[in-house]
């Protein structure tokens, strides 16, 4: 059982070291969770001696006014050798066997968290006793509650003091260790009062009277400590500490004990009790008490640790990680975010993820409803054709056919085929941008760094720009060279009008006559469509080839390449995060730190068992 205590003693200095102290956060708090012993007294009650008498050694700043400022993690280890030794948190690697030098470094370490101003700290200060008179026991000692601020004090110190003690004694896993002085008032005593406020029932109050030897002549406290006076579930416990004057002659702590049991073994108030009396069956009956709390909140304990850090490693990942100290860390930082994105924008192209299909709904749809809307019937109406095919042959007539009417009015048709085509590459190029815009919002490192996120949305729509133009160049070329090269197997398998048994010698004007005019027309614009065909299918391949396959390729090179130019102050400037983010992110990673640790420690005590 005594690894239980030991397994507690180690969580607490883990929250402390990594600043869990179980005071109001917007962090996950172990500290609330482990069980642990109060000790709640008013000034002079007597509080000092009595962990003093448990611990065997006098080591506790002593003075007038307020002298505990800071919570005091006192964990008591039973050892075999005879050495006797304290170790604090704050100084890992420095023993003490001098107790004088532990009081000091305890008021020394109170003034470099709360300066010399007498103010108080929640922060607590951890120190660890190690000797074979004490027993297994972890204690918090927290400032003496006060009724008046001493001299240099605000008036708020009152106030402060109590919320402070409340915060700890209020928390379901805390065991409260009450001390009242038995010669006052136990009406008036601070520690009762505020017990009964958090803890009404009294089932996790331990009471303990001090100052027994003190009181008046002809009264004693037996009504009290049979919990006849005030009942709680728990025994009540009466204690003798030292006179001061035992103090100012450095009475030992063993000789004290020793006087304490003669104390109640001889007087004839308290020997039917005695068995059960003093500070040393109060420290092992804490120790039991609280061995056996620990055991009844390892199964909730366990549960709890696996919940919160599930919660904070999701909430890790969705922070994003953290940026790289060195200028190589930075840019390969940078680089993997990059990868990122543009992976996630080749799976919306691929089809893995939705978007890229829409392309392919301006090759199918927009594109060939675009060419079957431009009007070649009205290009090619008979007074048109009249007035193309006279202005080509000029003032000489053509002998056979109209070649240059012929091209003439194929050009004019054609040319109009530039505008659908340019607005496919126009369409492809706006859809190509809103898969950017997608891209961008998906990639969760991007949402961690403002700064990067415009940087490459912006250097990947300046590619697409510049894909548009090379696009555009190239589609419009296609039906451009439509426009310069006619294809001559398609006229040349044209019937003629010999061998319809047509007449050349007659009259020019009979060659402009609406039957000849009308079927030129009719063969222009099987021609026109003849191309359109073929157009309606090699634009979607010159737009791939110049914008959806480039945008696979090279979106983000120019801009990987300007990277590596980059001086460290830019890397920078590209990551610089939120600092609420940053602190956020150090400060759960801690807390997740000190949860696995727990989770580790928790889980060995529970293989030994």
């Amino acid at each position: 059982m005594e690894n239980l205590i030991t397994l507690v003693n180690k969580l607490q200095r883990a929250c402390t070291a990594l600043g869990d102290h179980g005071e109001e956060s917007a962090l996950p708090t172990l500290w609330d969770s482990l069980p642990s012993i109060a000790v709640v007294g008013g000034q002079s009650s007597g509080k000092s001696s009595v962990l003093e008498s448990i611990v065997g050694k006098d080591f506790l700043p002593r003075g007038s006014g307020i002298v505990t400022r800071r919570p005091l993690v006192l964990q008591l280890h039973k050892i075999d050798e005879r050495r006797e030794y304290a170790e604090f948190l704050h100084l890992p690697r420095k023993r003490f066997t001098d107790f004088a030098l532990v009081r000091k470094e305890i008021s020394d370490e109170t003034d470099r968290e709360t300066g010399r101003s007498k103010q108080i700290s929640s922060v607590p200060i951890h120190l660890s006793i190690y000797s074979p008179n004490v027993v297994n026991l972890t204690l918090v000692d927290l400032p003496g509650l006060t009724k008046v601020a001493v001299e240099g004090q605000p008036d708020s110190i009152v106030a402060e003091i109590e919320n402070m003690v409340r915060s700890f004694i209020e928390k379901p896993n805390c065991i409260i260790l009450a001390i009242s002085p038995a010669n006052q008032d136990l009406a008036t005593s601070d520690a009762i009062k505020i017990s009964r406020e958090v803890d009404p029932k009294g089932e996790r109050t331990f009471g303990v009277l001090t100052k027994i030897d003190l009181m008046d002549r002809g009264t004693d406290a037996v009504d009290i400590l049979e919990g006849k006076s005030y009942k709680l579930q728990f025994p009540w416990f009466g204690v003798v500490n030292r006179s001061q004057a035992d103090i100012n002659k450095s009475v030992d702590m063993i000789a004290a004990r020793r006087k304490e049991r003669e104390y109640f073994a001889n007087s004839p108030e308290y020997k039917h009790m005695a068995h059960r009396m003093g500070s040393e069956h109060l420290g092992k009956m804490l120790s039991k008490h609280l061995e056996s709390v620990i055991k009844s909140r390892i199964p909730g304990l366990q549960s709890l640790i696996n919940k919160t850090v599930i919660e904070i490693e999701s909430e890790l990942s969705r922070l994003g990680k953290p940026i790289a100290a060195d200028a190589g860390g930075k840019l390969y930082m940078i680089v993997e975010i990059c990868r990122t994105f543009d992976q996630i924008y080749k799976e919306h192209l691929d089809g893995v993820r939705p978007g890229g299909d829409k392309i392919y709904n301006v090759f199918d749809n927009q594109l060939p409803a675009a060419l079957k809307r431009l009007q070649f019937d009205k290009q090619l109406a008979m007074e048109n054709v009249r007035k193309l095919i006279t202005e080509a042959d000029g003032y000489q007539p053509h002998l056979i056919a109209p070649e240059q009417g012929y091209r003439r009015l194929i050009e004019s048709s054609l040319i109009s085929i530039r505008g659908p085509a340019e607005a496919a590459v126009e369409a492809v190029h706006s859809l190509l941008k809103d898969l950017i815009h997608k891209a961008i919002s998906e990639t969760l490192e991007l949402r961690q760094y403002p700064t990067l996120r415009v940087e490459v949305g912006n250097a990947a729509l300046d590619s697409l720009d510049r894909m548009r133009e090379e696009s555009k160049k190239a589609t419009l070329k296609l039906v451009d060279m439509e426009c310069s090269y006619l294809t001559v197997d398609f006229f040349r398998k044209l019937p003629q009008d010999v061998e319809k048994g047509g007449n050349p010698t007659h009259s020019i004007f009979d060659r402009y006559n609406d039957s000849y005019l009308r079927r030129i027309g009719t063969t222009v614009l099987s021609y026109v469509n003849m191309v359109c065909a073929s157009l309606r299918n090699s634009i979607p391949k010159s737009i791939v080839y110049c914008q959806v396959r480039e945008a696979k390729r090279t979106l983000l090179d120019h801009f990987l390449t300007e990277l590596g130019k980059m001086e460290p102050k830019q890397l920078a400037s590209l990551l610089n995060e939120d600092p609420a983010v940053m602190e956020r992110r150090t400060a759960l990673s801690k807390r997740l730190e000190l949860y696995k640790s727990a989770q580790n420690e928790i889980d060995a005590v529970a293989w030994s068992k």
